[in-house]
């Protein structure tokens, strides 16, 4: 049972690949805010699959619930900030 937790983790591991590469190389702030979102996802299901694997999953599941809502937040805060940027950024142009 070990080695389907193993194989499980090597293939979430292997799938957050590209996403670090685009938190790294993406050509613009929103392709970073969204691998940052998709990692957000990915990590708290790899804490879930590690306390399987270790046979101590209400203390990682407990983990993956606060880490899946501070992903929730954070996304929502960005967004909310990139929307007032671009309309105060509007605003000014409009001015102009």
């Amino acid at each position: 049972m070990e080695s389907i937790f193993q194989i499980s983790i090597t293939f979430v591991l292997l799938l957050t690949l590209p996403y670090v590469s685009r938190v790294i190389k993406g050509p613009t702030v929103f392709d970073r805010l969204q691998a940052l979102n998709a990692l957000g996802t990915k990590v708290p299901v790899l804490f879930v699959l590690i306390g399987l694997l270790y046979e101590r999953a209400a203390m990682f599941i407990d983990l993956a619930i606060a880490l899946f809502l501070l992903n929730l937040f954070t996304t929502l805060l960005v967004a909310k900030y990139m929307s007032n940027v671009d309309l105060v950024d509007s605003v000014s142009q409009k001015g102009q």
